[in-house]
């Protein structure tokens, strides 16, 4: 392929990010894979490049790299994090940080996940943080914007999370009893978020797109 690709990402260590590099190291359309992580990735292969360092430092450690697409999967929770204003600091500052670089590296398009019922109104905290995120990188005028909002993720994380454990088994039931509007908080697997994440980055829409369950399915295949 004449045009490929490099991409950017975010987040790699955590659930969705984790395939979401597999999906790209594995597809035709990227010769390049960057990812900016904490820790090392396991991960050998010749399209992968990693930068490693505290988030902190993020927007220094990405200067002079060069991207078309760049995925976020940054976020922790409440409780992981330990106090509000430290989920801020991960779910909010660290992600907006990272879309500064990636504007500063050029990207064309910037597809990040944040989750179901994000709205800047909301009264409920964490919602209200990811819908302010959404919004503060919308700001930054990227050609397209792709956010993700899924429900409860399904797939094996590396910390333990004893309610979200509970919820995934029972999860597999509910869904079909969610018909309509609430469609939108079906639990869904982190793959299909990555699967749809990476198809989304392949088009040529432009503009801010939001995806919630039934969309992120159709864009999977």
């Amino acid at each position: 392929m004449a045009d490929k690709r490099t991409a950017l990402v975010a987040g790699a260590t955590g659930l969705v990010g984790g395939h979401v590099v597999e999906k790209l190291l594995a597809s035709p359309r990227y010769d390049e894979v960057i990812v900016v992580t904490r820790r090392k990735l396991a991960l050998s292969d010749p399209k992968l490049r990693q930068i490693v360092g505290p988030l902190d430092e993020m927007e220094a450690a990405l200067a002079g790299v060069k991207a078309d697409d760049v995925f976020c999967a940054l976020g922790t929770t409440i409780k992981v994090a330990g106090s509000q204003a430290a989920f801020r600091k991960v779910d909010h500052d660290y992600v907006v940080a990272f879309a500064r670089a990636a504007k500063m590296a050029g990207a064309a398009r910037f597809l990040i996940v944040t989750a179901v019922g994000a709205s800047a109104a909301s009264k409920i905290f964490y919602s209200r943080v990811k819908g302010e995120t959404e919004n503060d990188v919308a700001a930054m005028g990227f050609d397209a914007l792709h956010i993700f909002r899924p429900g409860l993720l399904l797939g094996a994380r590396g910390e333990r999370r004893a309610a979200e454990s509970m919820m995934m088994r029972i999860s597999p039931l509910l869904n079909p009893l969610m018909l309509g509007p609430a469609s939108v908080y079906k639990s869904i697997d982190a793959s299909v978020v990555a699967a749809a994440m990476v198809a989304a980055a392949g088009g040529e829409v432009r503009g801010r797109q939001v995806h919630v369950y039934d969309g992120m399915v159709k864009l999977a295949g």
